[in-house]
């Protein structure tokens, strides 16, 4: 306990070298490109940006399904050679209802309804109603199995379309059941990203029913959509989706050879190759539709079968709109639209302010403790000063070496970690007065202050540590910063508390050898 090896020593030594180090990325410039050079980014409320709070609409998720639902049943029951009547779908409900061709065909509808893939273990439920219709029912449990993963996707695919931005350190995380926040530090002017985000990319491809054109009721399985540019003019488009926009690899932004205007190029995997070179094939000569979120984009007549899995897709598109496009594409389609409910914005002189003032708190509140310190405690106190200011060294080395985003709530987590640290030196040195009290000679108190500080400063420090990685758990956003820090500031109070402060302390009994404790 009072004895310092010289590689307990060197090792205590280098640690604190070592914070310094990685503490030096954050006052100066990085010397070269290949340097690596981690820093602590500034989050929102310290560099300004802009705060969207975003809202999955779980009724489009419903709805998606039975429409994928009631166009299975429709394949399923073709497919057996059956017929049906009077098709709908009940979203409220989450049921697809038909009526057989006859009533002796009820029981082979039933089977054969019964026989269609699941997504999930009882997903539907088949059955007959009194009045002859038959009912195709989702269960609650699978649909809130779909919702929670719609949020997921959602939460997967806003990040891969923010990275595509450039933005940095943004933060997304999911609120409750159905909602996204995103933080996007620097960002003063988010519309571009409000639209990139709102927009749900989900492209897919179907024939166009040119028999229905001019029909007001085009009739089962054919919906008017509108066209993209012109939105007056609509053309009937079979529901069976033939080609799904998810089988993409690729897609960029590129200038069409033939008429000098931008495009976008997109690239489909081998599945969607297949399906698209077979679709292209039995159906040359008729029109192919590119849906883009339930508008037209594109409604050119197949020519010949394209194998090769490659397409363009063009009408009056800007170098601006080509390019989100192609983004859009490559990150995927949301699985729901997304509704931006609340949006703010942090100009960078409040988010100066911020730092000001915490910078100022953190000085003042150091500056104090430091006070305190020197004058109860003496020469001890100041060894206790020392380990203070490499406990924030270090706490901000760590930070920097995961390249942390520090907030205000983080800011507050330093101080109090310091206040904390404060009171580990404060018992130890109690200890030490309370052994000197009792008659004890120098190196009997410091050894039995030590000792008995320990268990209580461990104790202490455990508490709080597991309260805080509850509070990490299950708090959001500066919450989580919040005790991120205190966790941090624990682990580096325990090292600096329980060796170097000690070490020095040590190292100065051995080297002087004094009568009286300057306590």
């Amino acid at each position: 306990m009072m004895y310092y090896s010289r590689l307990k020593l060197a090792s205590v030594l280098a640690v604190c070298f070592l914070g310094v180090l990685l503490c030096l990325p954050n006052a100066l410039r990085q010397p070269a490109p290949t340097v690596p050079w981690r820093q602590i980014h500034l989050g929102l409320d310290l560099r300004g940006g802009s705060y969207l709070l975003m809202q999955v609409d779980m009724n489009s998720v419903t709805a998606d399904r039975l429409r994928t639902l009631a166009d299975g049943t429709r394949q399923a029951l073709l497919g057996a050679g059956l017929g049906y009547r009077d098709v709908a779908t009940d979203a409220h409900a989450g049921t697809v209802t038909f009526t057989p061709r006859s009533p002796s065909e009820t029981e082979a509808d039933l089977k054969a309804l019964r026989a269609m893939p699941m997504a999930v273990p009882n997903e539907f439920a088949v059955a007959q109603r009194p009045d002859g219709s038959i009912a195709v029912t989702l269960s609650p449990e699978a649909m809130r199995l779909r919702a929670t993963d719609a949020v997921t996707q959602s939460i997967e695919i806003v990040r891969r379309r923010i990275d595509a931005t450039g933005a940095v350190d943004p933060e997304i995380t999911r609120q409750g059941d159905d909602r996204i926040v995103v933080e996007l530090p620097g960002i003063s002017d988010p519309e571009r990203v409000k639209h990139l985000l709102g927009t749900t990319a989900k492209m897919t491809f179907h024939m166009v029913q040119d028999s229905a054109l001019g029909s007001a009721a085009p009739g089962p399985g054919v919906s008017l959509l509108p066209m993209m540019n012109a939105p007056d003019q609509k053309l009937p488009v079979a529901d069976h989706v033939d080609v799904d926009g998810s089988d993409l690899t690729n897609a960029s932004a590129a200038i069409d050879q033939q008429t000098g205007e931008w495009a976008v190029d997109f690239t489909f995997d081998s599945i969607g190759a297949r399906a698209f070179a077979a679709t292209t094939q039995a159906n040359v000569g008729r029109r192919f539709a590119i849906v883009l979120d339930n508008k037209v984009v594109q409604a050119p007549v197949i020519r010949s079968a394209i194998t090769g899995g490659n397409g363009q897709i063009s009408g009056g598109f800007t170098a601006q709109s080509a390019t989100d496009l192609a983004l859009l594409l490559r990150a995927g389609a949301l699985p729901a639209p997304l509704s931006v409910i609340e949006q703010r914005t942090i100009g960078p002189s409040l988010g100066a302010d911020s730092i000001r003032a915490g910078m100022i708190s953190l000085g003042v509140g150091f500056a104090l403790v430091i006070v305190f310190m020197a004058l109860f405690y003496g020469r001890f106190g100041w060894y206790a000063n020392v380990a203070l200011l490499a406990n924030l060294v270090l706490m901000v080395a760590i930070l920097s070496l995961f390249q942390a985003t520090l907030t205000l709530p983080g800011m507050a987590g330093m101080l109090l970690t310091l206040g904390m640290a404060v009171d580990a030196n404060i018992l130890i040195n109690e200890r030490i007065r309370e052994e000197i009290a009792r008659g004890r000679t120098p190196l009997a108190a410091m050894q039995a202050g030590f000792e008995r500080a320990t268990s209580t400063i461990l104790d202490s420090n455990a508490t709080a540590l597991l309260a805080h990685i509850m509070l990490f758990a299950f708090g959001t956003g500066p919450v989580q910063n919040f005790a991120l820090t205190i966790m941090i500031g624990i682990v580096t109070t325990l090292f600096t508390t329980l060796l170097l402060s000690r070490m020095l302390m040590v190292r100065w009994y051995a080297r002087t050898r004094p009568t009286v404790l300057p306590v």
